[in-house]
Order: structure tokens, then C-alpha cells, then sequence
């Protein structure tokens, strides 16, 4: 599991301990990319799985419009001393990539305090992060096909580019820890960028491209193995605000009322054991079993830029770009969008859609590919749940049959794949699904 040692996720042995019964019923908190895919990962080994989410439908939340990146290029984790003095640079710009309210708020500063202390981890964790990315692409593909699902996946590779020569020795620093990772990628110059990706207008230093790193939409993926899932007998309740779970009968009664609901009797799901995959109210889940899992919700923007003329879709990048210094990431999805989305904002549970963080992703937008048409673009925000170490939490908790994928953060699509996986061992290293009794051929 994720630690704030800095130690690497290990699997856990897939064989069940001797003497513990097998389970019957697992319980999913979330129906977000983590919480689908682990549905997915547990009724691929027989087990019965119920997922319960406070939305009506699958992948409403962090997972409804992300910047689109399947992007292991993009895995270095943000526990630098530089990250902390410019970010501290950035607060009195309401436009900075990164901004941090300065109200005070115990867990943002118990949290900004193991941020620091993590600065030690920064290398391995940066390296763990690239060879998990590695691990959960294939394991996203292999899902996609074997299910059918489409999501405008474009599989032509990330393009990041650097404007001045200070930055762009910095990221061959990076490079130099994404390939001890195993990630194939290399050094461009400007006129390769020009090649790689011609719409771009900007002047640049040079770039790093990754041939292997591939984009989609999330909110199409997500709902398509969820459709996958219920297929697969997975049983999906939504408008489901879960209020308590707690040890019973064995097992874990999961209270929840509908979604909105204000009176009138709760109701109860019982399972075997219960996997918490609930982004940034994983925090919440984690503390009434007993486990400190210190999830903070950074606000990320998106635009989807709608282009309705065959003049803007030519004019649009089919490369997926990553502007280092802007920290803006861009997704070409289908024919007819482009997602541009970017900034990091430390503002508690506030999900508002704010016009001045809203406006640089249209202002870098028509700097970058001025015939592309910006009079259709639709705004969204959402709460990324990340952990102060950047590795996600995977694994048991304190309590037997405690689960959590939780805490991945901007990487959430990149790593799910994997740690949905990870998870899904960890839970059959404690009970293995009960076995289906097939009646006799006649």
C-alpha cells in the first residue's frame, strides 16, 4: 500500500490464509475509475460485489471530465523544495497554476507537513509511480478490449515542451528517473516538435516526447466497464449517500440513505468485507474504522472545447501536449473536443467554477492553436484525492476485511488499472471467493 515512507506498493500473496472462510460479498464505496475498476477486478475472480455511489450515475465526479492522460510521462510525484517556493510565489495570483488559500485548516497543514517530510522520497516514489503507470496501461487496454469499450482512445503519445533552457535541463533531470522507471522517452528539439505536433504556434526550447503514453475520456471508459461490470452480475447502487460501516454479523453493515433524503429509515447493505474507493471522502470512510488515510481534495480545471467546423478540428492538436510551465495538458477526444485542463488548487472541499482559473485554459488555448474556435467551451472543476506522499493507498486497512484504493490524485486513470489489481490481491491473500457449485450434467 501507498506509505508515507516512501516504500514501494507491493502485491500482496494471492493465496488465502489457511482456516479463513471464503467470502461471499464485497461492498465498493465510489463509482468513480477506481471504484468501477476494482468492481471489474474482484467479479473477474469470482467474487459477488456491490458498489454504492452518493451519484445517480457512474464516474460523476473525478472522473467525469480529467484532462483525458494515460500518461506515465507524467508521473513525477510533487514533493520538491521547488514546488513548496513557488508555490508560495503563486499565492497572491489568482491565475497561478498552483494556489493555495491562505485560511488555515488542520488538515491542510498536517498534510502540507508530510508533504515536506516526503521531500526525502522524492526519487523513489517517482520511480515506483512510472513502473505502476506501466502496469496499470496494459491492464486499462486489455479491459477495453476485452469488453468492447470505446472511449476515443488515441494512442499517438504525449509531446511536453519547455520555453527557455533552464527548464528544459531541469526535465532531463526528471527523464533521467522516468526511464529508470522503464518509460521510453526522448528528447526533441524545435523543429521535431513542429513535426510531432504542427498546430502547435508557440515558440520553444525543446521537449521530451513518450511514443507509448495515450489519451481518452475517462467518463466514457469509466461508464462503459461499469456497463461491463453489471454484466458480469455486479450490482450497482447509485443515489446512495452512505452515512456509517461498521463490523456486524460477521462481516460489515454498510448504513446509506438515498441521495437527498432527510428522513425516514436507512437503509442497510451487509458484506463480507468492504473496499473503500471514495476519493477525497476516503478521509472520512478511513477515520470511523480506525485508519488515518490523509486524502486532500486539490481542485483541477478543465475546458472541452467543442469544434463544430472542419476549419477548428484541423486546426486542433491530435497529440497530446503538456505545458511544463503553465502545467496545462491537452486531449484531442474524437473528431469534435479537445480537452485542455490544468492548475492545482488548494481550496478544502470548495467546488466552485471560478472565471479567473477558468480563463488561462481558454487564454493558453488560443496562444497555442489560434484557429482553433474557443465560443463553445464547456467548464468543469473537479476534487483530485491526493495524499501527501503522491502514491495512492492500496491495500487492507487495520481492521480485517478493510480494504482502500484511494488517494491517487492527478495520476487516478494513469494508476487505476493497477492498483485495482493490487487491490484485488490483497483482498484474495485474505479469503478466497466462495466457490461456485455447478449442478451435475444429467
Amino acid at each position: 500500500m501507498g506509505r508515507a515512507t516512501g516504500r514501494p506498493l507491493e502485491a500482496a500473496s494471492t493465496r488465502p490464509r489457511s482456516g479463513v472462510p471464503p467470502m461471499t460479498h464485497i461492498a465498493v464505496i465510489g463509482a468513480g475509475i477506481t471504484g468501477v475498476t476494482t468492481a471489474y477486478a474482484l467479479a473477474q475472480r469470482g467474487y459477488r460485489v456491490t458498489v454504492l455511489d452518493r451519484q445517480r450515475y457512474a464516474a460523476m465526479e473525478t472522473s467525469f471530465a480529467n484532462g483525458g492522460q494515460l500518461s506515465a510521462c507524467n508521473a513525477e510525484v510533487w514533493n520538491k523544495l521547488s514546488t513548496v517556493v513557488q508555490g508560495l510565489r503563486w499565492m497572491l495570483r489568482r491565475d497561478a497554476p498552483l494556489l493555495m488559500n491562505p485560511k488555515p485548516s488542520w488538515h491542510k497543514l498536517s498534510w502540507m507537513a508530510e508533504f515536506v517530510r516526503e521531500i526525502a522520497h522524492y526519487r523513489a516514489n517517482t520511480v515506483e509511480t512510472v513502473r505502476l503507470a506501466l502496469k496499470a496501461r496494459e491492464a486499462l487496454f486489455a479491459m477495453a478490449e476485452a469488453e468492447g469499450i470505446d472511449f476515443d482512445l488515441k494512442t499517438r503519445g504525449i509531446l511536453h515542451f519547455y520555453r527557455d533552457r533552464a527548464s528544459f535541463e531541469k526535465a532531463t533531470a526528471v527523464n533521467a528517473l522516468l526511464r529508470e522507471g522503464g518509460l521510453e522517452r526522448y528528447a526533441v528539439t524545435p523543429e521535431e516538435i513542429r513535426a510531432i505536433e504542427p498546430t502547435l504556434a508557440g515558440r520553444y526550447h525543446g521537449g521530451y516526447f513518450t511514443p507509448s503514453d495515450a489519451t481518452g475520456d475517462i467518463h466514457k471508459f469509466t461508464r462503459g466497464l461499469a456497463a461491463a461490470c453489471a454484466r458480469k452480475g455486479v450490482r450497482f447502487v447509485q443515489d446512495a449517500s452512505v452515512e456509517t460501516i461498521a463490523p456486524g454479523e460477521g462481516g460489515y453493515a454498510v448504513r446509506w440513505r438515498d441521495a437527498g433524503q432527510t428522513a425516514g429509515d436507512a437503509r442497510v447493505l451487509r458484506a463480507d468485507a468492504v473496499v473503500i474507493c471514495a476519493g477525497c471522502a476516503s478521509r472520512h470512510f478511513a477515520a470511523m474504522l480506525g485508519d488515518r488515510v490523509n486524502v486532500y481534495p486539490v481542485k483541477g480545471y478543465s475546458i472541452t472545447v467543442n469544434l463544430l467546423t472542419p476549419e477548428a478540428q484541423a486546426a486542433a492538436p491530435e497529440v497530446s501536449i503538456l505545458d511544463e510551465a503553465a502545467k496545462i495538458v491537452t486531449s484531442r477526444l474524437g473528431d469534435e473536443r479537445l480537452r485542455v485542463a490544468g492548475t492545482a488548487e488548494f481550496n478544502g472541499f470548495n467546488r466552485d467554477i471560478r472565471h479567473d482559473r477558468i480563463q488561462p485554459l481558454v487564454d493558453w488555448t488560443r496562444e497555442q492553436f489560434p484557429r482553433v474556435d474557443t465560443d463553445r467551451v464547456v467548464a468543469w472543476s473537479g476534487l483530485r484525492p491526493m495524499l501527501p506522499n503522491m502514491l495512492p493507498k492500496v491495500g487492507r486497512g487495520r481492521r480485517p476485511g478493510i480494504f482502500y484504493n484511494t488517494g491517487h490524485g492527478h495520476l487516478g486513470w494513469t494508476l487505476s488499472g493497477a492498483t485495482a489489481e493490487l487491490v484485488a490481491e490483497s483482498i484474495a491473500a485474505e479469503h478466497a471467493p466462495e466457490p461456485t457449485v455447478l449442478p451435475l450434467a444429467a
